[in-house]
């Protein structure tokens, strides 16, 4: 069953931000664009065309005044900035979850059901499918690929 979404414009969206304990920060030198903090999360948004609001910045845990971006490695998921990989933490998950959720409620986004389960990265990057999508000539050689077989008297060995 599907259900109507309350879109808000620009203006709305920021004043439900406020009134729901967001810090909101006016960008320098941009106009129209407003950084968003909360459960130690932010995110960006921006004015879209003349009253709607869009997400800029993707909604990240702060990691030393920086936004990271959540990876899925298959077996862990990490919080990842410019300059260190962290592991993502159960309570981190929590709150970036609980942040974006929150912020599509002000934007008027839909919620859909996948992401309101848990924290969705924003990649996937599994090793054993990683470059799978190169031409076979362009992937690097995996480990296996590059072992060499040595044959000493009769006996062959991996070197």
């Amino acid at each position: 069953m599907s259900t109507k979404v309350e879109e808000r414009n620009y203006e709305d969206a920021l004043n439900w931000l406020r009134d729901h304990g967001f810090d909101l920060i006016e960008a320098p030198g941009m106009q129209g664009r407003v950084f968003l903090k909360k459960y130690n999360c932010s995110a960006a948004i921006q004015k879209n065309g003349d009253d709607g609001a869009k997400i800029f910045a993707y909604p990240g845990y702060l990691i030393g005044g920086e936004i990271s971006k959540l990876v899925n490695r298959g077996y862990q998921q990490f919080l990842k900035t410019a300059k260190t990989e962290v592991p993502a933490t159960a309570d981190h998950l929590k709150s970036l979850q609980q942040f974006t959720e929150e912020l599509k409620e002000a934007l008027g986004l839909p919620s859909l059901y996948n992401e309101s389960l848990g924290t969705v990265s924003e990649s996937y990057q599994y090793d054993r499918i990683q470059d799978r999508d190169k031409p076979w000539a362009e992937r690097p050689k995996r480990p296996w690929e590059t072992a060499r077989v040595v044959t000493t008297k009769g006996k062959k060995s991996r070197v």
